[in-house]
């Protein structure tokens, strides 16, 4: 089945469950009026139908490849991406000061959510461009943001960040790379990194990676590492290209999905860098790029999500097996396949309330710079990257499984779904560590993001309870629920706060989900029926969740080693 773009059920998010038209009103984002909303999804979902999706496939059985030490991407990923870069959207979200468009992160999001359906290995792309642009405008000196960010909106050159090195995955601080002062204000970066996407093309005039480093007198772990700017080919100051830079793609992954999507291993041999941000504080100006990425990540997994459902549906509702309730029809109408059907659309909506639900604190929290918005857009970022994730990797499995017999098989595209978006529970940042940012960082307000919250939902459930008393009832104690959790959690020890984190991240999301699949049945009653799935079906995995939260780390600590091995 050809992808269609979910623009109803975008617009719907967008103006009844998350709050944009509170986005819109802000001084910062006034351009972001109905009109404008309405063209740029029209706009958007055109390119990504017509242009980009006949890519998908492509991209999965033509894989990008090394060459001579050049990468090459597989057949119409250059035309698809010079069709992402004309229509303006890879500066979105980006300030108008050096040539982007200025729009909300929540707009960006559906935009990024269309191209990920898609071409998830294509998409990848301009997500690491839209995080660099970010960084820079936060961290960069203002040489290196009038040099670099313009032709990165552009589209001319792309970026990339570099964290990982053999030795040093999550715990960046191992990290050994360097970099010597030239004495010039620059930098000679040396050291090899790996799982770099989209380290290179054969598309774009230039490759600017962002690049973790030691300074001779930096200390140990992670305080003591700085960021810099590392072209692939030296600009001058006015952005001609020079001389090629001492950096090279020394091999590629051969990876179980995202075939498209080049991950290289890279090596610098003393390449010309220049710093961004201050010396020593080069983790907190990645985590800029790293944050963007998060929401981004989050909303691939939906983007595949929706993709594979699409996929799914559209097989369930020409295939014949056997009778059904309704006699001798499509197998859509037996009840398991209804039911997976059912649960898929539902866990949609939910990872996709909450990403757009992120976007917009976010948004709020740049509009009006209030620390609660911003504190939402915090607490919201790991529920919105590990749910939306869980929620692709759940929807592309029961996709396969929708398929049957067929699912298995290659021709059929469900399992290329399944193999493209496993990878997002792993990158930028494992789910488990998005589940122990939650419980840590995100609980070091004492729980109030988290607690008022919660407060949101019981008194969004209270409202709607004479309408909708077998859905408000179910979510307000489920809230309540979450609220007695939350408390667990801040009285316990770190090790039981790790133990229990990821049960509790699943719990706060699964409650979340109810909250506003309870505001899309107010706002609508035709989407009562798929609220009451997920309310009724899904949401009581809550309580299972947070009885593991309870057990804390004593019980895993038992099983030791050599238990395992027994």
């Amino acid at each position: 089945m050809p992808y269609r773009a979910p623009l109803t059920d975008l617009r719907f998010v967008l103006d009844h469950v998350v709050g944009f038209a509170d986005v819109a009103a802000t001084p910062r984002f006034a351009e972001a009026s109905d009109d404008t909303v309405t063209a740029v999804l029209a706009e958007a979902a055109r390119l990504c139908e017509d242009t980009l999706a006949p890519l998908n496939r492509v991209g999965d059985t033509h894989p990008a490849r090394l060459e001579g030490g050049v990468v090459r991407t597989p057949p119409g990923f250059a035309e698809g991406y010079r069709a992402i870069t004309a229509g303006g959207w890879v500066g979105m979200a980006a300030s108008p000061d050096h040539g982007g468009m200025g729009l909300p992160m929540a707009l960006t999001s559906c935009v990024n959510e269309m191209i990920g359906a898609a071409c998830l290995a294509l998409q990848v792309n301009p997500l690491m461009t839209q995080g660099q642009i970010e960084a820079l405008e936060h961290h960069a000196s203002d040489a290196i943001k009038a040099l670099y960010i313009p032709k990165l909106i552009s589209g001319d050159w792309c970026a990339t960040m570099n964290l990982t090195e053999p030795q040093a995955g999550s715990d960046v601080g191992a990290l050994r790379s360097k970099a010597e002062p030239l004495g010039d204000g620059s930098y000679a970066i040396t050291g090899q990194k790996i799982y770099i996407s989209w380290a290179d093309n054969d598309f774009t005039e230039n490759v600017c990676h962002l690049v973790l480093a030691r300074l001779p007198d930096g200390g140990p772990g992670t305080r003591g590492i700085s960021l810099f700017m590392v072209p692939k080919v030296i600009p001058d100051a006015t952005g001609q290209l020079g001389a090629r830079n001492a950096v090279q793609v020394v091999s590629l992954e051969h990876k179980l999905g995202l075939h498209g999507s080049p991950t290289a291993v890279m090596q610098y041999d003393g390449a010309k860098g220049w710093l961004v941000g201050e010396p020593h504080k080069g983790l907190a100006a990645m985590f800029t790029m790293m944050n963007n990425a998060r929401l981004g990540v989050g909303v691939q997994g939906i983007a595949v999500a929706e993709a594979a459902f699409q996929h799914a549906l559209s097989y369930a509702m020409g295939r014949k097996q056997g009778r059904t309730p309704f006699g001798d029809s499509a197998i859509i109408d037996h009840a398991d396949v209804r039911r997976m059907l059912a649960e898929m659309k539902a866990e949609i909506f939910a990872a996709r309330a909450i990403a757009l639900a992120c976007a917009v604190a976010i948004d709020m929290g740049k509009a009006t710079d209030r620390p609660d918005w911003q504190a939402r857009a915090g607490l919201l970022t790991p529920i919105a990257k590990a749910y939306g994730t869980e929620v692709g990797n759940l929807v592309a499995q029961m996709g396969v499984q929708v398929h049957g017999g067929m699912g298995f098989v290659e021709e059929a595209g469900a399992a290329q779904y399944l193999r493209d978006v496993r990878v997002t529970t792993i990158y930028e940042g494992t789910n488990g560590i998005q589940a122990m940012d939650l419980v840590g960082r995100k609980m070091m307000d004492g729980g109030e993001a988290a607690y008022r919250l919660i407060d949101e939902m019981q008194t969004g459930a209270e409202t709607a309870r004479k309408l909708w008393p077998d859905l408000a009832t179910p979510v307000w104690n489920a809230a309540e629920a979450l609220r007695e959790a939350t408390e667990v959690v801040l009285a316990q020890g770190a090790e039981d706060r790790n133990a229990g984190a990821v049960p509790y991240l699943r719990a706060f999301a699964r409650v979340l989900g109810g909250h506003f699949h309870l505001r899309a049945a107010v706002a609508e009653a035709a989407r009562a029926d798929l609220a009451r799935v997920y309310i009724r079906r899904l949401m009581p995995d809550h309580a299972a969740h947070l009885a593991q939260l309870r057990e804390g780390a004593a019980g895993l600590y038992a099983l030791t080693p050599e238990v395992l091995q027994a």
